[in-house]
């Protein structure tokens, strides 16, 4: 009967590590990039329950030479493994803003922190006080060499991360577009965005507002070539992809099922106290 009461509270415990996963995923709904995460879990080997004896005489199963035959299972109850972060695609919202980015596919821009290089999704950025493309904690976006420097309204992004750069040139009619009388326009590649993925994405360890740093099991960041990195969109955001719908229902579920394992502990809290005040008194 105390295993009942063991099995019921680690049941509690499960619902507790869900309900932080889906109370996290809920908090960060409005963050540019965020990744959602499941609380996974995984059950102790069940027992099986075998007949050794009826009526306190031992019988051995007519045809079998099984001397204790299984006569059913018992399970032992789960603990947590591990929170599993789902990089599937959020939804892209278009700002019009020349610093916003945002990928269609699997990778991650490379953002320097004192801490070291770290990798995100949320292509907010910003225009830095130095000139420096910038998330809004003021780390530098970097390419392929280093910072990105750029001025406000000079500068394009192509699909493949291209930093091109407009420079005006006067009474020079080698320069290619001509914008005004006298006035030429040349567009300069500047530098290409640090995109990169992992072998192992799914051991990354969240750092804070969508930020990620590689770990010993992820594997370390690898640059993706410019023929097989995701399409880069400028002016467009990555939402999260969290359904808010979808963890409301999840946060009822938890919590129903939270109360089945409290009624389980209290039941067999009776059956007990009735085992030790009534039938021990009886005898």
């Amino acid at each position: 009967m105390e295993r009942g009461l063991y099995i019921s509270a680690t049941g509690m415990t499960a619902q507790q590590w869900r309900m932080d996963a889906v109370s996290n995923n809920l908090a960060n709904v409005d963050l540019n990039g965020y990744k959602r995460d499941e609380a996974v879990h995984k059950a102790f080997p069940e027992m099986l329950m075998r007949r050794f004896s009826d009526d306190g005489v031992y019988k051995m199963p007519f045809g079998s030479m099984d001397t204790a035959p299984v006569v059913g299972k018992i399970g032992m109850g789960v603990e947590q493994n591990e929170y599993y972060t789902v990089f599937s695609q959020g939804a892209l919202k278009e700002t019009a803003s020349p610093f916003d980015m945002a990928m269609e596919d699997k990778g991650f821009f490379t953002v320097q922190t004192p801490q070291g290089e770290r990798y995100t999704r949320n292509g907010a950025f910003v225009l830095g006080k130095e000139g420096y493309i910038e998330t809004k904690d003021g780390f530098p976006v970097l390419g392929e060499n280093g910072p990105i420097q750029v001025k406000a309204n000079n500068f394009s992004v192509d699909a493949q991360g291209r930093v091109w750069v407009n420079e005006e040139f006067q009474n020079d009619p080698n320069r290619l577009v001509s914008m005004e009388e006298n006035t030429w326009k040349k567009t300069t590649l500047l530098d290409t965005l640090k995109v990169v993925n992992f072998d192992q994405p799914r051991y990354l360890a969240k750092q804070g507002n969508s930020q990620w740093a590689e770990t010993e099991n992820s594997g370390q960041a690898a640059v993706i070539a410019l023929d097989k990195r995701p399409k880069i969109r400028q002016g467009f955001v990555e939402g999260a992809n969290v359904n808010p719908v979808t963890e409301m229902v999840q946060m009822i579920e938890i919590n129903r099922a939270y109360e089945n394992n409290s009624k389980m502990i209290q039941t067999h809290d009776s059956l007990m106290g009735k085992l030790i005040n009534e039938a021990a008194a009886f005898r």
